[in-house]
């Protein structure tokens, strides 16, 4: 890696640390929730608006940085996070929340489609992924931190919302950090993903099978993202100021499962580390469904979140060694595959509103269970 290149991947790797601000959506769900008296099922509506982007917008972003380059492309995401973010500060009821999650959302898949490839353009071919899994691990660090900031900015400023100030102004920071440290013009690739080649794919039902367990383990993240608040609320009667720190002990958990799944998938297996972790997230999460004190149950979080700490990673890097021929386009499928954060938050508000946090919470174990179930088909190839 050249002195050039050497300075490049600092701003990409800030990048990673504003795609984590997605997860914002968990603690601010809640938030939003109690402000206007929201139910589950209308208050589960914000994180769809953040994930139903991942199935609209990740092949338009392929094609459209085949014509501009990876480097507006990541510009054009991060100009639209940074509205996004305003947008709560200036204008406060609902719809416009439904609006800056969904401009959140957009922004966060073109920058997630961009961002990837573009580690490509500046690290050598044996290091891109130890720097991608660095740049996973940024972004667990982003989404740690949010609840926290969330939690600051209502304790000690009393408005949860400034909490958008901060990321505005982090996105504009990562903006000005990344145009003057690359260059705007690169060598365009030829096009390869299309809407057709891409759909395609879905005659392979092993891809099938890897694509849902992108899109259950992203329904996982998001799920607990935004269930474990209110599940503290209802057992233990803490305060939502309070109970986001759930959320922060779930990603704390993610942060330090990934760092060690750097090391520890260098010299196992990923298909036997998938299966075993999914024994192991099974056994907490029942546990965590059971366990009536507020200890056991952070105790069974940070299990489950360590768990499901690199499910992510294992099954996209299976999906492009199955046919690296096409691995513009298996990306494009997988990164759509986040939109289950779209899908599965919206049926657990609707099964939570008629049975309880519980019963909503028992869509996550299928999810779990199905991507147990696959960890065999991928351990057999």
């Amino acid at each position: 890696m050249n002195k050039q290149n050497s300075k490049a991947i600092y701003p990409i790797l800030f990048g990673f640390f504003v795609m984590g601000f997605a997860d914002v959506v968990g603690i601010a769900t809640n938030y939003v929730k109690v402000d206007f008296s929201l139910s589950d099922t209308l208050a589960n509506l914000i994180p769809m608006m953040v994930f139903l982007w991942f199935a609209l917008f990740s092949i338009p972003t392929g094609v459209m940085m085949g014509k501009v380059g990876r480097r507006n492309t990541v510009v054009i995401a991060l100009a639209v996070t940074a509205l996004a973010m305003l947008l709560p500060l200036f204008f406060y009821d609902f719809a416009c929340i439904l609006l800056a999650f969904a401009l959140l959302g957009i922004g966060n898949t073109i920058l997630q489609v961009s961002l990837n490839p573009m580690v490509a353009n500046v690290v050598s071919p044996d290091r891109i992924t130890s720097v991608l899994t660095l740049g996973q691990f940024i972004k667990s660090i982003s989404s740690f931190l949010g609840p926290i900031i969330a939690g600051a900015a209502a304790s000690f400023w009393g408005d949860w919302k400034l909490i958008f100030l901060v990321y505005a102004v982090t996105t504009l920071i990562s903006t000005i950090w990344l145009i003057s440290t690359i260059p705007g013009k690169e060598k365009l690739e030829e096009a390869g993903a299309t809407f057709a080649t891409t759909l395609s794919l879905f005659k392979d039902k092993y891809i099938v099978s890897l694509f849902l367990g992108i899109l259950f383990i992203v329904g996982i993240d998001v799920g607990l993202n935004t269930t474990i608040p209110k599940l503290l609320m209802e057992r233990t009667g803490m305060p939502v100021s309070e109970a986001g720190l759930g959320t922060s002990l779930y990603f704390a958990a993610r942060t330090i499962g990934s760092f060690a799944g750097a090391f520890l998938l260098a010299k196992l297996s990923g298909a036997r580390f998938l299966k075993y972790s999914m024994f192991v997230a099974i056994a907490a999460f029942v546990l965590l469904l059971l366990v009536p004190d507020m200890w056991s149950m952070f105790v069974m979080i940070v299990i489950v979140g360590l768990a499901c700490a690199n499910v992510f990673s294992i099954i996209f890097s299976y999906a492009l060694q199955h046919k690296p021929e096409r691995a513009n386009e298996i990306s494009a499928l997988m990164i759509m595959g986040v939109s289950g954060g779209a899908l599965i938050t919206p049926l657990m508000g609707i099964v939570a509103d008629g049975f309880g946090q519980v019963a909503g919470l028992s869509i996550l174990m299928l999810c779990i269970l199905y991507i147990c179930i696959i960890s065999f088909r991928i351990d057999k190839k």
